[in-house]
C-alpha cells in the first residue's frame, strides 16, 4: 500500500512548514484501511495546533491522540503522535464523503487513464446541522470565490447581545468567516456549505455556527477540483469497522448531537453502532478490548476481535461476554454478543 503527502508550497502565517493534505492510494484489494500513524518531536515554539495544521489533522483528533500534552506549550522534544491510520467510511468511494463525528472529509477523484485511484482526506469543522434534513446523498449546487457572508438574524442578535454587532453583509476579507471559497450543498434550506474560515485554529472542533469548515489552504486546493454537480455524502458513522487479515479492526469517534457537538461516548449507543456496522458478518468480539476502544473513542483503529468461521463456531458462541469484574460497563447488547448474526 502506497501513501504519500502532497501540499501547497506556500508557507502559512504562524507555521514553520507548509501545510499538507494527505493523499493515499486506494488499496487494490478493496481494503478499507489507509495510512499509518507516525511520531515526531515537537520544537520549542510549536503548539499542538501548529502541528495539527502542518500534518493535516484537526483540533480534536490531535488532542485525543496526545492526552496529557500541553496544547499551547508541548515543549522542545516532546513525543507527539500523529494519528494517520484510518478506516474509510462505508458507502460509495466517489465524490466527497463527510463523516460528521470524525470531523473529516474524504475526496475520491476520478482516476486518469493509467493511474491508480486515490483518496484525499482533510480535517473539517462541523457546525449546527438541521437533523430534520436527511443525511445521505446530496451534491455541490453552486461555487463562489471571495463570497459575501450574510449572517443569519440569530447570529446577528447573539453578537449584539455580546456587544459585538455585525452588519447584515460581511464583505470578502479577513473578517469574513467563510474565507475565500464556498461550495453550497443541495440539502436542507440551501444554506449548508463547505467553505474556508478566518479562524483556522478551530478546524476539527465541534462548533455551534456554520457548516463544514476547512483550513484555508485545504479549501483552496479542493475548490478547483470539484465541479458543480459533484456528489456529496453526509454520513454519521461514529463507529467504523473492517477486517484486516482476519482481524476485526474498529475505529470509534465521539458521537455528535443535534447541534453538531461532540458528546461523551455512550457505550450502549456505540455498541449498537458496532453491531450495525458489522451488518450480516459474524465476528468473535473480545468485549474487553471493544469496550475500552468504545470508551476512549479516540479515532485510533484498534483490534477488537477476529472474523468468525461459522463452519466451526456456532453463532451463539462467537463473541466474548463482557468481563464481570467491570460493573461500570454495560452488558453487551444482544446484537453485539451475536456480532451481527441476527441480520
Amino acid at each position: 500500500m502506497k501513501s504519500w503527502i502532497t501540499g501547497s508550497l506556500v508557507c502559512l502565517a504562524g507555521l514553520s512548514a507548509p501545510a499538507w493534505a494527505t493523499v493515499f492510494e486506494l488499496p487494490a484489494d478493496g481494503s478499507a484501511v489507509v495510512g499509518t500513524d507516525d511520531r515526531i518531536k515537537s520544537k520549542y515554539n510549536d503548539t499542538l495546533l501548529d502541528i495539527a495544521r502542518r500534518y493535516s489533522l484537526g483540533y480534536e483528533e490531535i488532542i485525543r491522540a496526545n492526552p496529557g500534552v500541553d496544547m499551547w506549550l508541548p515543549g522542545e522534544g516532546t513525543d507527539i503522535l500523529l494519528p494517520g491510520r484510518r478506516i474509510l467510511p462505508p458507502g460509495p468511494r466517489e465524490g466527497l464523503v463527510v463523516n460528521l463525528p470524525e470531523h473529516r472529509l474524504y475526496y475520491y477523484p476520478k482516476a486518469k487513464k493509467g493511474q491508480h485511484r486515490v483518496v484525499i482526506t482533510y480535517p473539517v469543522s462541523i457546525g449546527k446541522m438541521d437533523w430534520k434534513s436527511p443525511l445521505g446523498e446530496t451534491s455541490i449546487v453552486a461555487k463562489q470565490k471571495h463570497p459575501n457572508w450574510y449572517p443569519p438574524e440569530s447570529i446577528r442578535k447573539e453578537h449584539a447581545r455580546n456587544g459585538d454587532p455585525i452588519p447584515k453583509v460581511v464583505p470578502p476579507g479577513p473578517n469574513n468567516p467563510l474565507g475565500d471559497y464556498k461550495m453550497r450543498l443541495g440539502v436542507g434550506d440551501g444554506t449548508y456549505e463547505i467553505h474556508g474560515t478566518n479562524n483556522p485554529m478551530a478546524v476539527g472542533m465541534a462548533i455551534t455556527h456554520g457548516c463544514i469548515r476547512m483550513y484555508p489552504e485545504d479549501v483552496a486546493a479542493l475548490f478547483p477540483k470539484v465541479p458543480v454537480g459533484t456528489k456529496v455524502w453526509l454520513v454519521n458513522d461514529p463507529v467504523k469497522v473492517t477486517y484486516v487479515n482476519g482481524d476485526l479492526l474498529m475505529e470509534a469517534h465521539p458521537p455528535v448531537d443535534g447541534e453538531g457537538q461532540s458528546i461523551a461516548p455512550n457505550l450502549d449507543l456505540l455498541a449498537k453502532q458496532l453491531d450495525r456496522a458489522l451488518g450480516s458478518s459474524v465476528a468473535a468480539i473480545h468485549w474487553d478490548f471493544a469496550r475500552e476502544a468504545l470508551q476512549k473513542a479516540d479515532g485510533m483503529p484498534a483490534i477488537v476481535g477476529v472474523e468468525a468461521d461459522l463452519d466451526t463456531a456456532p453463532a451463539k458462541t462467537v463473541a466474548s461476554a463482557p468481563a464481570a469484574a467491570a460493573p461500570a460497563a454495560p452488558a453487551a447488547p444482544a446484537g453485539v454478543a451475536a456480532a451481527g448474526a441476527g441480520h
